[in-house]
């Protein structure tokens, strides 16, 4: 009976131990808050920046307002696919279902759809997610447009020196590498078998909750590959781009953003999370938080190729390159799920998406996890603003099927 007991105490307690010990393990390697903050938060969520100290960045005073003449029966109607799809018996019931908190809709500057959902208004605040590295890009083209930073060619370590110094090869990596997510930066995508829960050394994880991005940026992040040889989304790719920012600029992301887009383009303030008070490096890649009208005037910004009624905020060359796709990029360095060669398929700039169509339009769009989207359509002047907590029955995919159906409804 005795050993009986001592191997049911032995088969209980060895997990606990193990935990306990991978627990302290990742507590000495990457920080105890960043072991808590696994814990605590999770999967990340649209109200992870009520967890954070946050900087505040001033709207404009006067800036355009969108004309308002709603067509909501329309608007509606492009989304009835998805809605029969999800097996719904209507629109509210799969905006409820969806978790989807926000949808505007606009056409040559006139709103024809704006609604909220699941507790959200016009005046609450939306978890940008991964749009924020839209954001990021264009600050690194106003650093350009300034000529703070020479060019997209320059290598990182111009303005980053003491990564050569940790290794050489950070010298091969240009900011273009880093726009377009072919920087070869090692960036480890593990999850727990059977699951989407990430292990917790994914790296996605340990540039999220870490208290010391930029610490870890200068000291820990390497490379795996030459870069410009292959794609991968890197979130890392997005932290260098703000540290470059930073570097040269002299001024804090959340700084520089008001002063080159917020408070010249944008109506309501918004808020940009930091990995920690000691520390105060914005998370560069997904927690900017803003008002979603004022998501829709950065498309409105994108579509008018950077103008912004008479006054020119970005150049012009900057959102081409941006948004429309650079066809000397190989079709094989992406993931097949993009489309590969086909007439209709996916591409990635600036860090923005695009989707291709098979008689030569296109449409770009900043992605943002969990249903966060600015879809822009060119050449129907319509921006598409979709903010969600969910990607069970809602994904960028549902607004490239409504931009297909505008012409025939």
């Amino acid at each position: 009976m005795k050993k009986v007991l001592k191997a049911i105490k032995f088969i209980i307690l060895t997990p606990v131990v193990f935990i306990f010990v991978a627990l302290i393990i990742l507590s000495v390697k990457y920080s105890p808050t960043y072991v808590y903050r696994l814990i605590t938060q999770n999967i990340a969520d649209i109200y992870d920046y009520k967890l954070y100290e946050n900087r505040h960045i001033q709207g404009s005073k006067d800036t355009f307002r969108f004309a308002i003449n709603l067509n909501e029966e329309y608007v509606e109607s492009l989304f009835q696919d998805r809605v029969d799809g999800s097996g719904f018996n209507s629109f509210d019931q799969w905006a409820e279902k969806s978790q989807t908190t926000a949808l505007i809709f606009i056409r040559r500057d006139t709103i024809l759809y704006e609604k909220y959902f699941n507790g959200f208004s016009k005046d609450s605040y939306f978890h940008s997610q991964s749009m924020a590295k839209s954001f990021i890009s264009f600050l690194i083209g106003a650093a350009i447009d300034e000529g703070l930073i020479s060019g997209v060619n320059d290598p990182m370590t111009k303005y980053i020196p003491e990564l050569k110094e940790r290794n050489p090869d950070f010298e091969k990596i240009t900011i273009k590498n880093l726009l377009e997510m072919r920087s070869g930066l090692d960036y480890f995508t593990g999850y727990f078998p059977g699951t989407y829960i990430h292990l917790p050394w994914h790296d996605e994880a340990i540039g999220y909750y870490h208290p010391n991005v930029r610490k870890l940026l200068l000291k820990k992040v390497d490379i795996a590959r030459e870069p410009g040889k292959t794609f991968q989304y890197n979130n890392y790719n997005t932290s260098y781009l703000g540290l470059i920012i930073e570097r040269a600029t002299n001024k804090i992301v959340s700084e520089y953003l008001q002063e080159k887009l917020w408070s010249q383009v944008m109506e309501y303030d918004a808020l940009f999370s930091i990995d920690s008070k000691k520390s105060g490096f914005e998370y560069m890649p997904s927690r900017l938080i803003a008002r979603a009208i004022d998501y829709a005037r950065f498309g409105r910004l994108f579509l008018n190729n950077g103008n912004w009624n008479g006054k020119q905020i970005i150049s012009n060359d900057w959102i081409l390159k941006s948004t429309w796709e650079d066809k000397s990029i190989p079709r094989d360095i992406y993931p097949d799920w993009l489309g590969g060669n086909d007439c209709k398929h996916t591409y990635y700039t600036y860090q923005w998406w695009g989707d291709t169509s098979c008689d030569s339009t296109f449409r770009f769009f900043a992605n943002g996890n969990l249903g966060q989207n600015i879809y822009v359509i060119p050449d129907k002047e319509i921006i598409i603003v979709h903010c969600g907590n969910s990607l069970e029955y809602y994904n960028e995919g549902d607004l490239m099927h409504a931009a297909d159906l505008i012409d025939k409804k």
